[in-house]
């Protein structure tokens, strides 16, 4: 909640404060020396992301360092040294960054050809960015942060890969995801679409966890697939993203001129775009959380009915709980705002009641 209020704070006071403006024109400057007289557009849109992006790091990097890691150390939950942990920030940043050029020069290149139509045709770029990133995370991005292998364990691999061939799920290999270096925590997930798809289990369940719990396990997130989730969350995100982008639209062309921009195209009017659209996704953030717990029921129930082994299900919910310090019980108004998955005491007692 403070990232959210620094989020909007900084955004709210460049644009009070024509602060947005003097980026814009310190981006114009900086484009011209770089480039000709008359910098192209583009140009300006990428050094106006990055100046803003790296004001957005500066101020909320206090923030980043006690949630990301003096609360991991404090509770036991990391491993990570805080020169990882600044590489790790540094990472971030670069692969933000040319995310966010990407898609701020995709938004104002629409912006500058239909003013006030630009929603409809940068929504579906975005949705085809969407499941791009989707599909090539787990191959591009996951190895930038992580030691990424083939489970060595072959007794394991294999009955990964019958418990897949059951679900009806093709995947293209089991890997080893390498937590332990950064964290105590525990986790595992199928990801990736079609060519990309793979299990990746963690070092820290490997070294912990049964093969009937990491099957278990497995199981639920073979569900996912099984059930078209994944898509079903792509559909459900390209929809917000249009409806953002529609607002978005409306609201920045009725407030340019006030705001001192000198078109809608003016990427001075970025933070306005930003905000909008984090308003409806914020939202709708209850319905999508909801919607969520609803697809990771009917996942439990899934690999309950696959594995047909309850107990393990059980075990492995509580080792997760223990070991990642869960909360099992939480308030129905914190699950409602914050909780993608049922409570683990949910979870537990529909397992503990799946053959009654």
């Amino acid at each position: 909640m403070a990232s959210l209020a620094w989020n909007v704070a900084l955004l709210t006071g460049l644009l009070a404060s024509d602060l947005s403006v003097g980026l814009r024109t310190a981006a114009q400057s900086m484009a011209g020396t770089i480039g000709s007289a008359e910098p192209s557009s583009g140009l300006v849109v990428a050094i106006y992301v990055v100046l803003l992006m790296l004001l957005h790091e500066l101020g909320g990097l206090p923030l980043a360092f006690y949630n990301g890691f003096l609360l991991e150390r404090r509770y036991g939950l990391s491993n990570e040294r805080l020169a990882g942990w600044a590489k790790d920030q540094l990472k971030s940043l670069v692969v933000g960054l040319f995310l966010a050029v990407g898609a701020a020069s995709v938004v104002f290149a629409f912006i500058r050809q239909m003013p006030f139509n630009w929603w409809l045709p940068t929504g579906a770029v975005f949705a085809v960015l969407v499941a791009g990133l989707t599909n090539l995370a787990p191959v591009l991005i996951l190895p930038l942060f992580y030691r990424v292998r083939p489970i060595e364990r072959e007794s394991l691999r294999r009955r990964l890969f019958g418990l897949a061939e059951r679900a009806g799920a093709r995947v293209l290999g089991a890997y080893e995801w390498g937590l332990s270096e950064k964290t105590k925590k525990a986790n595992a997930a199928l990801a990736g679409l079609g060519s990309t798809r793979r299990i990746l289990v963690s070092d820290t369940m490997l070294a912990e966890y049964s093969d009937e719990e990491i099957e278990v396990v497995l199981a639920h997130e073979l569900a996912h697939h099984v059930h078209g989730d994944i898509w079903k969350g792509i559909l459900f995100e390209v929809a917000l993203i249009l409806v953002g982008f529609y607002v978005s639209a409306r609201v920045l062309g009725l407030s340019a001129g006030p705001l001192g921009l000198s078109s809608p195209s003016d990427v001075a009017g970025l933070p306005v775009l930003v905000l909008v659209a984090g308003t409806v996704s914020l939202l709708m953030l209850p319905a999508a959380l909801a919607l969520s717990r609803a697809y990771e029921r009917r996942a439990d129930r899934f690999a309950l009915e696959l594995t047909r082994n309850p107990d393990a299900f059980v075990s492995a919910m509580r080792r997760l709980g223990a070991q990642n310090l869960a909360e099992e019980a939480p308030s129905m108004l914190t699950q409602w705002l914050f909780y993608s998955h049922p409570p683990l005491r949910d979870r537990i007692a529909a397992a503990q009641s799946f053959n009654e």
